[in-house]
């Protein structure tokens, strides 16, 4: 965990705050209504609840607090360090320590006062169980309000401290108070480190981040550190040394030759000689700074004596810089990274992992077996070659040439089939045949369709136009005709439909013309398959005669009827009964071909008016079976016509059946 996943804790609250936080809750999220009338069950159970609910919010409100602050083993060297150089680590366990007592002292309490609530025998001693129980709980929370306040305390400074990142590449820069570490951070990063001429200015780590070679660096900058036993050194100092010690950095030890910083050169060679354990395993780099008052060549030759005995230690560069002029900071900068980098591949290679790797290799190195010289062999057709050059006009011919003369780019197409090995160059350009199921596509195709096609539809106009397809129906009926033909129709393949297909199976199959032939067709035919035919010819000319006089008997009745004379009147409103020729009596009457009772009296309607409008009985037997069909989807529905309404329930039941009770409404 880095400084900045300790900046995401919740703010705690104090004691009082934590008491109302939880009672708050309790008394929002339980139920608060109950009477001594209830059953004892009811009362105990609504008492116990509270009692849980408290506990549970306690005990959640401690838990959240317990999980965000860290613990100090698990965090990173550096970070557990920092945080007991700031904190103080006895102080912060034992708070911690303290507020996971009180979790589970809480926790003990609700659990005893619940089991003391399963024995309450009335809503008093119920409510005196629950008071106690929660007064008790309180109790134990005021006490925590030394460690609340510390946590507190704890959590705002974590928050205003660096986001540094043990893991990261990582310049570090130490040395004496006021020799120009911050001015140097400030030019390489886009940090803003306060820089002023007096000692202790910065009081704790600064982070800046800088770019070098695609990656990113963080360049830590320290309280400045006095030369004496750790034991003395503040927590400002101490910041410094933890940041030394723990984090695996490329260290910048700054020095001020020009001795402004109020320290003698003697000291600062003797703070880096002390401090020199804490750069172990470490790439260091000393930097001569403020050069442009006092360089390493101005020095008195004690001084010069001093620092090159720091500068001749092992593994220690040197660099000379000037914050004020600009000069030799980049070139720090780059010595710097640079230093850090072959530092850390360095480590990987002395690792355990690279050995074992190492270990499992073998390169193999070429011997020479004997004194010849054995020259690379190049064809000479290589060698003569000629180079392309493409302004020559007699160059080889590229497909990029061929694209720029046919188009360029998106209008010419390349040729494929040009580079095609074959046998016969000249079948480079063949159709290739495109097979489906076996059989070539292109023996299927009629290469005259299109003008068949067209020779088909100019027919088929041409017959349009001479209204060949003009059906005689269609120019004899008319609108309602052709309506009635259609419903019609449409009865009878639903009535054919309803006929199942075994009904059909043994059904005798005859053309239509089958049944279409004369008597003297039939007669011949038997005749000269040796039959004699005589009676069926004599049963056909009996049946004809037959029907010949009913049909003439029918027209004479008709006739007679239409005949009647109707204008006799026995009085206004009456009928009379009088005797026709044939002995029947106007007022009994006789049904029409549509089912309409028509009165055979004198004073009886000379027309039929269910017939108005109608070419004759069959088009209205017609026009009565369609009015039927139209009728029958209102029928199911129950309704009297089409301007029938539906009336709904005017009353949903979900809206006026009073005060909902608890429970889901999903239903809704």
């Amino acid at each position: 965990m880095s400084t900045s996943g300790l900046k995401a804790i919740a703010p705690v609250p104090t004691a009082a705050d934590f008491l109302d936080i939880v009672l708050s809750k309790t008394q929002r999220k339980t139920p608060t209504v109950i009477h001594k009338n209830f059953k004892i069950s009811r009362i105990r159970n609504f008492y116990m609840r509270k009692v849980k609910f408290t506990q549970d919010s306690f005990d959640e409100k401690l838990s959240a607090i317990l999980e965000e602050f860290p613990m100090l083993d698990d965090l990173h060297p550096f970070l557990a360090s920092l945080m007991n150089v700031l904190y103080d680590k006895n102080h912060y366990k034992l708070a911690l320590g303290q507020l996971r007592t009180c979790r589970h002292l809480i926790d003990q309490v609700g659990k005893d006062y619940v089991r003391l609530l399963k024995f309450g025998d009335s809503l008093y001693r119920c409510k005196q169980l629950k008071r106690a129980a929660l007064g008790r709980m309180a109790t134990i929370m005021r006490r925590q309000k030394d460690p609340l306040a510390y946590l507190e305390q704890v959590r705002q400074h974590i928050s205003r401290l660096p986001a540094i990142d043990p893991t990261s590449r990582t310049l570090l820069i130490c040395g004496y108070p006021n020799v120009g570490k911050s001015s140097f951070i400030n030019k390489v990063t886009r940090a803003d480190v306060d820089v002023q001429p007096y000692a202790f200015t910065t009081k704790s780590l600064f982070v800046g981040h800088l770019d070098y070679r695609y990656m990113r660096w963080q360049v830590i900058d320290t309280p400045g550190i006095l030369d004496h036993p750790l034991e003395e050194m503040n927590t400002i100092e101490m910041q410094s040394i933890t940041a030394l010690a723990h984090l695996k950095a490329c260290v910048l030890y700054f020095m001020d030759l020009s001795e402004q910083c109020g320290y003698t050169v003697e000291a600062q060679c003797k703070l880096f000689h002390s401090i020199k354990p804490l750069f172990a395993n470490k790439p260091v780099m000393l930097v001569m700074n403020k050069i442009d008052v006092t360089r390493l060549e101005d020095l008195s030759p004690e001084n010069r004596a001093l620092v090159d005995e720091v500068i001749n230690g092992e593994g220690v560069l040197n660099v000379q810089t000037s914050c004020y002029t600009d000069e030799g900071v980049m070139e720090l900068k780059n010595k710097a990274c640079d230093a850090l980098l072959e530092h850390r591949v360095d480590t990987k290679l002395k690792g355990n992992k690279i050995n074992s790797i190492i270990n499992r290799l073998h390169v193999a190195q070429p011997k020479a077996r004997d004194e010849v010289v054995r020259a690379p062999f190049i064809p000479d057709a290589v060698k003569e070659k000629k180079k392309y050059d493409k302004d020559d006009p007699d160059r080889r011919r590229l497909e990029k040439d061929i694209e720029a003369e046919e188009g360029g780019a998106g209008v010419y197409n390349i040729n494929l089939k040009k580079n095609y090995l074959l046998k016969d160059p000249e079948w480079k350009m063949d159709v290739i045949p495109e097979i489906m199921d076996g059989k070539n596509v292109a023996d299927f195709i009629d290469p005259d369709i299109l003008e068949k096609l067209e020779a088909l539809e100019r027919e088929e106009e041409k017959l349009q136009e001479e209204g060949f397809y003009d059906s005689e129906e269609d120019m004899v009926d008319s609108d309602d005709e052709r309506e009635a033909a259609e419903a019609k129709e449409s009865l009878q393949k639903k009535l054919v439909s309803q006929h199942t297909k075994k009904s059909l199976k043994h059904r005798a199959q005859l053309p239509r013309t089958a049944g279409l032939r004369t008597i003297n067709e039939l007669t011949d035919g038997l005749t000269k398959a040796g039959f004699d035919p005589s009676k069926i010819k004599a049963r056909a000319d009996q049946l004809a005669t037959a029907a010949g006089e009913k049909r003439k008997r029918q027209r004479e009745e008709e006739e007679a009827e239409m005949d009647v004379d109707g204008d006799e009147e026995a009085g206004e409103g009456d009928w009379m009964d009088v005797d026709d020729e044939d002995g029947t009596t106007p007022s009994k009457r006789r049904k029409s071909n549509t089912g309409a009772v028509v009165a055979k009296s004198a004073r009886g309607p000379k027309t039929n008016r269910q017939l108005a409008g109608m070419r004759d009985t069959a088009q209205a037997a017609r026009a009565t079976k369609l009015r039927n069909l139209g009728q029958r989807e209102r029928n199911y529905q129950a309704k009297a016509g089409e301007a029938d309404r539906a009336i709904k329930t005017k009353m949903p039941k979900h809206l006026f059946a009073g005060k909902r009770k608890m429970g889901k409404t999903d239903r809704r």
